[in-house]
């Protein structure tokens, strides 16, 4: 037997694979990049409510792991492991889908056309030895001077690159930490109201024992109050445990 809620994690959890089943059909048929992004976004969130729904089954099964037969246990770490196995093919499937969206943005520009050529040409042949020399090493020191700056804006970018990549890691690593937290925490609510459930009942069950002993214990005293006032009664039976009234004693005279 399975409990009520690994039943109804893993039913969400269903759910959202047939969701995501039919989210991605959907995508195959969208060409704007725009809608495909946005598409992506609502499957990824889709999957991250998937990923901590799985984390809930997993802590509700270890928590009802000595409640089950090793069958049971057995059979239900499966269908945890074929859970997580669904769940990492449609994360594949979406890293597919956004590495082809990515080469979709990357712009092809063309190089210079055949008319720069022919005027080079026109503007050399007017030119003598030493003015072509000049010419040519002018454009080699600019040529230089433009690959210093490009070198220099190289490893700028590279330094930028590798401390927004650390920012990033760490960012990530604490995001990661504060989900954890708040699967946690949400996981802890959620038994904590089935306790608090479960000592509502409990109260309730008490009070009603409660109540029903008081209803006795007058009932009782009701008895005990109407056999003292009135002891010839034949309608009420004697209590057991209570002795019934003494007869009342008359004095005999003795005449002489």
């Amino acid at each position: 037997m399975v409990s009520e809620e690994l039943a109804e994690i893993e039913g969400q959890i269903q759910d959202i694979f047939r969701a995501l089943s039919n989210g991605f059909q959907k995508l195959e048929k969208i060409k704007d990049s725009t809608r495909q992004s946005r598409q992506l976004e609502e499957l990824t969130d889709k999957m991250r409510e998937c990923k901590r729904l799985i984390k809930d089954y997993d802590r509700e099964l270890k928590d009802s792991d000595y409640k089950n037969d090793p069958s049971t246990n057995k059979m239900l770490n499966e269908k945890k492991q074929s859970m997580i196995k669904e769940l990492n093919s449609y994360v594949a499937l979406k890293k597919q889908y956004s590495s082809s969206l990515e080469h979709k943005r990357v712009d092809l520009f063309e190089g210079p056309g055949e008319g720069f050529a022919e005027d080079n040409v026109l503007l050399a042949s007017n030119m003598t030895n030493q003015q072509l020399l000049d010419h040519g090493n002018n454009m080699m020191d600019e040529t230089d001077q433009a690959i210093d700056r490009a070198q220099k804006v190289v490893h700028e970018t590279i330094n930028v690159g590798t401390e927004t990549s650390a920012a990033l890691k760490a960012q990530t690593e604490q995001m990661s930490r504060i989900v954890n937290e708040l699967d946690s925490i949400h996981f802890s609510i959620k038994k904590a109201s089935k306790l608090v459930k479960e000592i509502g009942r409990q109260v309730a069950t008490d009070r009603c024992i409660m109540a029903l002993l008081f209803l006795i214990v007058v009932g009782v005293i009701a008895v005990i109050i109407v056999k003292i006032v009135n002891p010839n009664n034949k309608d009420i039976r004697d209590i057991p445990g209570l002795a019934p009234p003494a007869p009342a004693r008359k004095l005999l005279w003795i005449s002489d």
